[in-house]
């Protein structure tokens, strides 16, 4: 196992993707560190100690995003730094406060632990499409492909009123900068909406969208869904820590498809499930864009299809109880 003996850290380690990050982590070998916001919480934590080779080598410590010092038990004799610990949410009433601050002064305040540790080798940030997307330029899919050149704009972020968009671009951007100031070897990845299948109890943000589209919804956007399943941006992440030449940002999108594609999928698998019939009327938010894979392949990652990450989205709602097929 090429991650055995070696100790790494990862950030909010009860959340979905780091959830799935902490697993394929033990299964190569690596001891993990993981900070969760409580570790008194069985709905934080349970699902990481059922992991196998928890018991042996997974070490649950306290941490705030706020709070400067909180990450340096945790990262203290690491050789690598995981950071997936910040908000996803997408309808708040004070972003500063539920966003920004945690995105943007938790991401400073793991690097700045992370500089007192002479051990660590490479720090790798979940960033998002978020980062990349929202700026000026025209997006035509006959024209443009996106890639990892491409940075998001705040000032856009702000005039659109994209407080998730602005965090994780703010929060990047600082981290960026910092990186350099400390000569700290970073590198970002980059997912659209991420999808598959449970390991936490709860339903998080992004699954949330795919359930609510197949529960009840009688109308289906029109607009196009970029995704990526939670084992391949798992899977990226390692890569990039365990691959040398790995630098800079890495786009992570398997698919961009329609919402209507999305429905006929879920239908051929689930037709019991009742499932909206029509598209809604609202303009389209965003346009259809494609995203180059050409980065990502270089982490040796083959994308799972789209139809075997919708599948297994839906099987893993129904197991964890909240669909009823």
């Amino acid at each position: 196992m090429c991650g055995e003996g070696k100790v790494v850290c990862v950030t909010g380690g009860s959340g979905y993707i780091a959830s799935w990050l902490i697993k394929r982590l033990l299964q190569r070998g690596y001891i993990v560190k993981a900070t969760v916001r409580d570790t008194g919480d069985p709905k934080k934590t349970d699902h990481l100690l059922a992991l196998d080779g928890a018991k042996e080598r997974l070490h649950l410590f306290k941490a705030n995003l706020l709070e400067e010092g909180s990450f340096d038990a945790a990262v203290d004799g690491c050789e690598g730094v995981f950071h997936t610990a910040s908000p996803v949410i997408f309808a708040v009433t004070d972003p500063q406060a539920e966003l920004i601050d945690p995105a943007v002064k938790g991401t400073l305040n793991v690097l700045k632990s992370c500089t007192k540790v002479q051990s660590i080798k490479r720090v790798i940030i979940t960033s998002s499409m978020a980062t990349v997307m929202f700026d000026r330029k025209p997006q035509t899919p006959d024209v443009v492909v996106v890639d990892d050149t491409w940075h998001s704009d705040p000032a856009v972020c702000k005039e659109m009123k994209l407080s998730y968009m602005l965090a994780k671009t703010l929060a990047e951007k600082a981290a960026w900068n910092f990186a350099k100031e400390n000569a700290i070897d970073l590198v970002t990845i980059h997912p659209a909406y991420v999808i598959g299948p449970l390991l936490q109890p709860t339903l998080n943000a992004s699954v949330a969208m795919i359930f609510n589209l197949v529960n009840g919804a009688q109308t289906y956007p029109n607009e196009y869904y970029g995704s990526t399943d939670v084992r391949d941006v798992a899977e990226a992440h390692i890569q990039a820590f365990e691959i040398p030449s790995a630098y800079g940002r890495y786009c992570l999108v398997a698919n961009v498809s329609h919402y209507s594609e999305l429905v006929k999928i879920v239908h051929e698998h689930f037709p019991s499930l009742q499932l909206p019939a029509k598209c809604d009327d609202k303009p389209q938010f965003m346009p259809h864009v494609k995203v180059s894979k050409e980065k990502a392949k270089t982490l040796g990652i083959s994308f799972i299809p789209l139809e075997a990450t919708l599948k297994d989205t839906i099987e893993s709602l129904k197991e964890k109880g909240f669909l009823s097929i």
